[in-house]
């Protein structure tokens, strides 16, 4: 395999995620939400490398919501992404507390989120962004659908972009086409640091549980993912219940 085979991957897919649905314009500025997992990493490098060689312009801004576990990796995060020249914001919180608090037991990912994603915007308007891009990838799209089936009773999943707030913000996921191995693989290439996220549900969430049984249907038939994935365009209402 080509050293540069993971590289090249993953910039065919971020290239036409980008194009596909004209996530980037000239003097967009764009907040990059940097959890400090390898997808957003993967993210912030390559949307910060497309500058030197595409004929667009446009700025980008880190953003950093640390949810207040003990054990956080914040301080690490800035030295790193002043080593890599990135804008970074760091927001520290109690999101992952209130999340696992007493009083929420039941779904301490759904609020933390919530409010990660809230707060998120937040910034972005104080910087004066118009796109807000996260780091969900293939993967995570087709774990979104089967959550959504199972948990929420419809069929619904994430979408690449998505207009927010009377047009105010674009929500841009320019990872959509990028499958999460390729993803693992060029992080481990450019030697990225491997942040240990300290959230208590990290490894017992439902999308953990989801994701192990897409795994295991992966490894029964390797033609379906990208089954699933491709179903999520061909949908045939004309095949499905009436509401």
């Amino acid at each position: 395999m080509p050293k540069n085979y993971v590289y090249k991957s993953l910039n065919r897919a971020v290239g036409k995620a980008l194009h596909r649905y004209d996530m980037i314009s000239g003097g967009d500025r764009i907040a990059v939400g940097l959890s400090g997992g390898k997808d957003s990493l993967a993210l912030m490098w390559i949307l910060n490398e497309r500058l030197s060689r595409v004929p667009i312009n446009y700025e980008l801004f880190a953003i950093h919501i640390d949810p207040g576990f003990e054990g956080g990796f914040s301080d690490e995060l800035e030295s790193y992404s002043a080593k890599m020249g990135y804008n970074l914001r760091t927001e520290h919180t109690d999101y992952g507390i209130l999340g696992h608090s007493s009083e929420n037991r039941e779904n301490p990912c759904f609020l933390c989120s919530r409010l990660r994603r809230k707060r998120l915007f937040e910034i972005a308007d104080e910087l004066g962004c118009n796109k807000l891009a996260l780091g969900h990838n293939k993967d995570d799209i087709i774990e979104t659908l089967f959550l959504n089936i199972c948990y929420a009773g419809e069929i619904s999943t994430m979408v690449p972009s998505q207009s927010l707030f009377q047009g105010r913000f674009t929500l841009i996921r320019p990872l959509a086409y990028a499958d999460e191995d390729h993803i693992r693989r060029f992080a481990k290439h450019q030697g990225f640091p491997n942040f240990v996220n300290p959230c208590p549900s990290a490894k017992t969430s439902k999308r953990q549980e989801i994701k192990t049984l897409l795994n295991q249907l992966y490894r029964s038939n390797r033609k379906i993912k990208g089954n699933i994935f491709r179903a999520m365009s061909h949908v045939r209402p004309e095949y499905l219940l009436k509401a």
